[in-house]
């Protein structure tokens, strides 16, 4: 049993240590533990909280360093299972000393794309109050989507909180037409929706925050809240039949990989709701631990503890005079 829980594909990550060289050519890699949905759980735990990760692996290496990996970061396992019939997935990240580095996949047919709905049955809601859910999982088969939608109608039968963030990988998907009309389908079965204004552009149209909001805040009664990520200047927040707010980023020192700055931002969100604090605050805390994860390597290694994040929040907010 645990307060969290979400469903995803790891990944064993092979991140080059060679700045600025491309994949072809990059001849040293470190490995890492990466997937989207798996950063958010790592991070959800390691500011003491109770995580759950559901999803399937191979019964090879990457499959048993993915298990270890979450063991290690206190990621309960009960519901990942695992199969000696399909392969765990991996994939490739460039170093860059500007911008967003190169990923490249290999995760067609893999373990998790042949997900079991049946295992979601399995599942004990009663101590849980928020699932994380990703437009990623649903993009990986047209299994893993049917899969999607049954763990979505368990969630809403037992009044579970849920958050959704597109997090769009073009390369998953047959059309970007197809990518749109699906996650903004299954968007409307979220209660807080976490678009960046990048993301707005393919599936709206707009990269304007509060077009975006509005878009997703009108196509559901479900919905009661959008946050609109903007990168450093922070993110800009939007209830039901509410006007809405901006609540600014934090500037950092350098900016090592951007990839996990907004899994980072939702389990931000996620655990300050969890603790019964505003959600103002819990955007506060979002945008800062997205901050820390601009400044780290690995896709979820830079993620805080309780401790450094209330230095850091100490520490800057005291500049801004802004309180948390």
């Amino acid at each position: 049993m645990s307060e969290f829980l979400t469903i995803g594909e790891p990944i064993a990550l092979f991140a080059s240590q060679d700045t600025d060289q491309s994949l072809k050519d990059a001849l040293n890699f470190r490995k890492y533990l990466a997937g989207a949905e798996v950063n958010v759980a790592v991070g959800v735990s390691r500011l003491g909280h109770s995580a759950q990760y559901i999803t399937r692996l191979g019964e090879d290496p990457f499959g048993d360093f993915i298990k270890d990996q979450l063991r290690e970061n206190h990621v309960q396992t009960d519901y990942i299972d695992s199969t000696p019939d399909y392969w765990t997935a991996f994939q490739l990240k460039n170093k860059v000393s500007t911008g967003d580095p190169d990923i490249f996949y290999f995760r067609r047919g893999s373990a998790a794309a042949h997900f079991d709905a049946k295992m979601l049955d399995r599942i004990d809601f009663s101590d849980v109050k928020f699932a994380h859910l990703s437009g990623i999982f649903p993009a990986i088969s047209e299994q893993a989507l049917a899969a999607f939608r049954h763990l979505i109608d368990l969630l809403h039968e037992h009044n579970i909180r849920t958050t959704f963030d597109p997090n769009l990988r073009p390369q998953l998907w047959s059309s970007p037409e197809k990518m749109a009309a699906t996650l903004n389908e299954l968007a409307k079965e979220a209660e807080i929706i976490l678009p960046g204004d990048n993301e707005g552009e393919l599936l709206v149209g707009s990269r304007d925050p509060e077009t975006i909001a509005d878009f997703y805040l009108n196509q559901s009664e479900r919905t009661q809240t959008v946050v609109v990520k903007v990168g450093p200047k922070g993110a800009y927040v939007k209830n039901k039949n509410e006007a809405g707010y901006w609540v600014k980023g934090f500037k950092v020192a350098q900016v090592v990989d951007t990839v996990g700055a907004g899994d980072g931002f939702a389990l931000g969100l996620i655990t300050a709701l969890m603790e019964g604090k505003s959600q103002r605050d819990a955007v506060v805390r979002a945008n800062a631990i997205g901050a820390f994860a601009v400044q780290a390597p690995g896709d979820n290694d830079g993620y805080p503890t309780p401790e450094q994040l209330q230095a850091f929040l100490d520490k800057n907010l005291a500049v801004t005079g802004d309180e948390f």
